[in-house]
């Protein structure tokens, strides 16, 4: 008989945190798969729709400064995984709104490339963060600086995975307002990868710590975040103030986040 070494062989109790954890990632992705095989995928993404969802009143009605971040399925397969996010504001009075999002295709930079609260190529949007009034009025210059300072903003900057991609964009100007007591969806892939180029550091929120290894994996403890695991992007967490768990794939299931 052989005796293993004992220092060998993880404890039954490690290898359950392990195969729970792998379980967590795995399932809800499947899940999420057989979402997408059963949905209504037949129709081709080029002529999908775009039109508006309805979820901004119009401009003109809306006099006073609105800030908002949506988030809609990305486009074909990886809307198994993922998530677009963009951001549209509207100072007080302006006449229309402005809609930032950072594509793979054309300026990663696209302001009103698409109409504001659009369909993302046929899906709905769901609203990730809003503010209003005076409260959205001093956000607005802070987001723009962030836009228009954005270091990755070049031709070839972007990346689908592990980022810089759109929700790498969004999250950089999120951290520009930590008043909005937001963060993105686990399903927004890219969201930790370090724009600034820091490895660990502040989370977007200001409200707790990310470390983070290059957007392949990294921990994140937040108060707005709650508690994060990114393992090649697939992220598990637990959002203890608005209690939710968060699942790659599936995305939160708890309590709304607005």
């Amino acid at each position: 008989m052989h005796h293993h070494h004992p220092s060998l062989v993880p404890k039954a109790p490690v290898r359950r945190l392990v195969l729970l954890v792998l379980l967590l990632l795995v399932v809800p992705i499947a899940v999420s798969a057989g979402k997408y095989m059963l949905g209504d995928r037949s129709v081709s993404w080029q002529s999908a729709d775009r039109s508006s969802a309805g979820m901004l009143p119009p401009a003109a009605e809306h006099p006073e400064a609105l800030v908002r971040v949506f988030a809609a399925r990305t486009v074909r397969w990886r809307g198994i995984f993922a998530v677009h996010s963009w951001i549209v504001v509207k100072p007080a009075g302006a006449s229309r709104y402005t809609r930032y999002d950072y594509t793979a295709w054309g300026d990663p930079i696209r302001v009103n490339g698409f109409v504001a609260d659009g369909r993302w190529f046929g899906d709905l949007p769901q609203l990730i963060a809003a503010a209003d009034g005076e409260e959205a009025a001093a956000m607005i210059p802070k987001i723009e600086a962030a836009i228009k300072s954005y270091k990755l903003s070049a031709y070839g900057d972007y990346r689908a995975w592990p980022g810089p991609n759109s929700n790498t964009f969004v999250a950089a100007a999120l951290a520009a307002v930590p008043e909005l007591r937001t963060t993105l969806p686990p399903t927004a892939i890219g969201k930790d990868y370090p724009w600034d180029g820091g490895w660990i550091g502040l989370t977007p929120s200001g409200t707790g710590i990310r470390a983070t290894l290059g957007g392949y994996a990294g921990l994140t403890l937040g108060w707005i975040e709650g508690i994060e695991v990114n393992l090649l992007g697939a992220v598990l967490g637990v959002d203890v103030r608005r209690p939710a768990i968060k699942l790659p794939g599936l995305g939160r299931i708890g309590l709304s986040a607005i």
